[in-house]
């Protein structure tokens, strides 16, 4: 059994931590501080159930602006998979309207994500540990930080993450149409079907050459030196939570997006990045 262990038993390092952590509504620092709720039997508490859900209105208008920055939806949950950090909020919002007007409980499995539709579910493994849960997304968050998914409380507890506030995590959908939804083994790396397999070639100038996943891919820009391409590859990841990779082709340095099985999806990154950060892009097989 694991407790969850009152507010006055955080850091104050913690706490300061957590006021980066929120939900679907803006606060601004001046409202009391995030912080931990009552002790709890996690044990008692399972894994959210994946079931076929519409797809509600509220909470899945796109674009969106939050704190300045513009927002847009994936058109689907099926295939997302990522790996970056989670965090958690609490009593801040708890009993709280999330983004699609349901109320908050900070001891359900749900969680708040700032691109997957609305509901969507999704497994979340903690990297370091292996613990893995299912929680249903229905809010919009977190918008500080390079963070990717903000669990509930009882979610963090239960990955062993909530009293250092934020832990790498895999993020995987599932589609409640078919499939297994139990807890898989954590890989030890990013896996393979969405970034990288392995550095396995070597170009003519001895410079490592990557060996990429088959699919399509968004070309945003080519250069000719590797730091050039670099920056415009710390630029671009701002704007996707798709991978960003530097390939040595035809004596280029060459910024793919990708890879990206939905057309559509490739339309709407292509189409972002033009807006809000002005870069052009074009599709690319490997």
């Amino acid at each position: 059994m694991i407790l969850i262990k009152t507010a006055k038993s955080l850091s104050l390092s913690l706490v300061a931590l957590l006021l980066c952590s929120c939900g679907y509504t803006p606060s601004s620092s001046s409202q009391k501080p995030d912080s931990a709720g009552r002790a709890v039997n996690t044990d008692a508490i399972g894994n959210a159930v994946p079931k076929i859900e519409p797809i509600t209105r509220a909470g899945n208008k796109s674009p969106y602006k939050v704190f300045g920055k513009t927002y847009f939806l994936l058109p689907s949950s099926i295939g997302y998979t990522e790996t970056g950090i989670a965090s958690w909020y609490g009593t801040k919002f708890h009993g709280r309207k999330t983004a699609n007007g349901e109320t908050y409980n900070m001891y359900g499995m749900t969680a708040a994500h700032k691109s997957l539709p609305i509901p969507s579910y999704v497994r979340v493994t903690n990297i370091e540990n292996r613990r893995s849960i299912i929680v249903r997304i229905n809010d919009r968050g977190p918008f500080h930080g390079p963070r990717i998914i903000d669990l509930s409380y009882v979610g963090a507890i239960k990955l062993g993450f909530a009293e250092q506030g934020t832990a790498k995590v895999l993020v995987e959908a599932i589609d409640p149409s078919g499939g297994e939804t139990e807890p898989v083994t954590a890989p030890t790396a990013v896996p393979k079907k969405v970034i990288v397999e392995a550095v396995l070639e070597t170009s003519v100038d001895n410079v490592p050459m990557l060996v990429i996943t088959p699919g399509s891919y968004l070309q945003v820009g080519a250069f000719d030196n590797a730091e050039s391409a670099q920056g415009l590859q710390k630029k671009v990841r701002f704007f996707t939570q798709r991978p960003i990779l530097v390939q040595q082709r035809d004596k280029l340095f060459k910024v793919w997006v990708g890879p990206i099985a939905d057309n559509l999806e490739l339309l709407l990154i292509k189409r972002i990045l033009k807006q809000e950060a002005n870069i052009s892009g074009f599709m690319v097989s490997p």
